[in-house]
């Protein structure tokens, strides 16, 4: 008997457009192109009533309303049915009284999950691990951030790279390693002689030619 070898996994690409999905959710049926000009943050939960999970939905909720403002859309995402996720959402309303306010997407088939790469198979066939995908107001892939089953996500992190992201967009600057908002930012480094030769004359606070800081 000739066994079929596995199909390979799937990953988006940052720079690219996401993969654009169809879903039932538990806020009703939703397209990835129906959000186009929010930021959308869509994540990954391994399965319905665990603890690990159900520690994560209550600090997603919590940090919902300052993503909103940012002009950011939460979605989460788990291979349960949409009448779990409900029952779940209820469960973690009562008795720990905490509203989700986002909606989740119900991939029984798994067609989202593998077009995103959520499955790993070192882990589990039939359950995502813990992804974290910033698509930005165009639809394009941003950044990704994989977490095993075993391990919830930081909200500050989430928070703070969402942050970086659109700060990088309005300023065409880049951040520096551990940059909270409000912090100096690194300006693109030159890639003539002359714009070398111009770049220490511009008034930044330069390390050297290719490291120089700014203030917003």
């Amino acid at each position: 008997m000739v066994m079929e070898p596995e199909a390979p996994l799937q990953m988006p690409v940052i720079g690219e457009k996401a993969p654009e999905f169809d879903a039932l959710t538990t806020h009703g049926r939703l397209k990835l192109s129906d959000l186009r000009g929010k930021w959308v943050i869509l994540f990954s939960h391994p399965a319905d009533f665990t603890p690990v999970c159900t520690t994560e939905f209550m600090a997603f909720a919590a940090i919902a309303e300052e993503l909103a403002s940012m002009n950011v859309q939460l979605v989460g995402l788990s291979i349960d049915s949409v009448h779990s996720h409900l029952a779940w959402i209820r469960n973690i309303k009562e008795k720990m009284g905490v509203e989700i306010p986002f909606p989740v997407i119900a991939d029984l088939d798994m067609q989202v999950a593998r077009r995103y790469g959520m499955i790993h198979p070192g882990q589990s066939n039939t359950s995502t691990i813990r992804t974290v995908f910033f698509i930005d107001d165009k639809g394009i892939m941003r950044a990704m951030l994989y977490y095993p089953m075993s391990n919830g996500r930081s909200m500050p992190e989430i928070l703070r790279l969402t942050k970086a992201l659109q700060t990088s967009d309005k300023y065409g600057v880049a951040t520096p390693a551990n940059w909270q908002p409000g912090e100096k930012v690194i300006v693109p480094a030159p890639k003539t002689p002359e714009e070398i030769e111009k770049r220490m004359k511009e008034g930044y606070e330069c390390k050297d030619w290719y490291l120089c800081f700014k203030e917003l």
